[in-house]
């Protein structure tokens, strides 16, 4: 009886430099998460666009409910990491806020309530967490990658557009929100 040598498992010489690539690209993107002027877009859609969502215990919530506030409008989900991320820097500004009119509002971007409801208790968000189960809100809004996020002005308008994540505690996006407050 001939005994064979058990197969041995090739691991591609490239898995290396995948390894590698991967931890630039980490290094890249957490550098992207700063502040810059240049992210916050002026907002080009002419109208600004509808948003009447329910939060996590069901009341309904409208942007016209707020109006007077300078309002941040940040699509996310639960499984997005660079979503999760940016939400302690926006309790921070918010906390940084306070007192003055300003909010922050959380579009869950197609989420079953149960996974975004266990999600916030685990992150004890303290932002008001808005569901959008069917994308209706991120399609009226034109997202495409989350996370995206608008600043609207005290008087209702769009004023800026950031794609991707951000550092809202930094001292870049702090003067921008308060130029909308003055």
């Amino acid at each position: 009886m001939i005994r064979r040598a058990p197969k041995r498992v090739a691991v591609p010489a490239f898995a290396g430099l995948l390894v590698g690539f991967a931890l630039a690209a980490s290094l890249l993107l957490q550098d992207d998460a700063r502040a810059d002027i240049a992210r916050f877009v002026p907002w080009s859609g002419a109208d600004t666009p509808t948003l009447a969502l329910n939060d996590l215990s069901g009341q309904a919530h409208a942007l016209g409910d707020y109006r007077g506030k300078v309002v941040l409008v940040n699509f996310w989900a639960t499984w997005c990491e660079p979503c999760r991320a940016e939400m302690a820097s926006m309790e921070r500004l918010r906390e940084r806020l306070a007192g003055k009119p300003f909010t922050v509002l959380l579009v869950n971007h197609g989420e079953a309530r149960t996974r975004v409801g266990d999600f916030a208790r685990r992150e004890a968000l303290a932002l008001s967490v808005l569901l959008d189960p069917n994308q209706d809100a991120a399609r009226a809004w034109r997202v495409r990658v989350l996370p995206s996020s608008f600043l609207v002005g005290a008087d209702g308008r769009v004023r800026y557009t950031v794609t991707g994540e951000m550092d809202w505690a930094s001292r870049e996006s702090v003067e921008t929100v308060q130029t909308l407050l003055r």
